[in-house]
């Protein structure tokens, strides 16, 4: 009994340390940029992708965040563009899995990238005869 009352304890404890869903917007940055506390200059941005090696998204509140699992050119796509991710966060690690990527685009959030869209590609460019779906992902 005592044993099971530890390893429940010892759970709750380690509960804030689990990610969790949530949607984090801001502008995609530059790594270097932000900790050298610059935003990416606008009109300049092939420049910054050119030394950039890792994006993130930056919020209005001076949080980043990294994106492990969408690639550097899905992200240097949309540097100094109004971004929303939604997915997995972990506030610790400064780490947001992206389940869905969406863009401002004359003030309606637009689906830029999901697991799903990216799949969907995958098999029309690697598969002989598959066409894809024109209907949106």
């Amino acid at each position: 009994m005592k044993k099971s009352l530890f390893l429940i304890g010892f759970m709750l404890v380690l509960l804030p340390v689990f990610v969790s869903a949530a949607t984090v917007e801001g502008t995609i940055q530059g790594l270097n940029c932000i900790l050298n506390e610059k935003l990416c200059p606008v009109g300049q941005e092939d420049a910054v992708i050119s030394q950039e090696e890792f994006f993130v998204v930056y919020t209005n509140t001076q949080e980043y965040y990294f994106v492990p699992n969408l690639d550097r050119a899905v992200l240097a796509r949309h540097i100094n563009t109004i971004v929303r991710v939604t997915g997995k966060l972990d506030k610790k690690h400064k780490v947001i899995n992206a389940e869905k990527l969406e863009v401002l685009t004359k003030k309606k959030w637009v689906k830029a990238w999901s697991p799903k869209m990216e799949a969907e590609i995958q098999k029309y460019i690697y598969t002989p005869g598959y066409n894809v779906n024109p209907a949106p992902f």
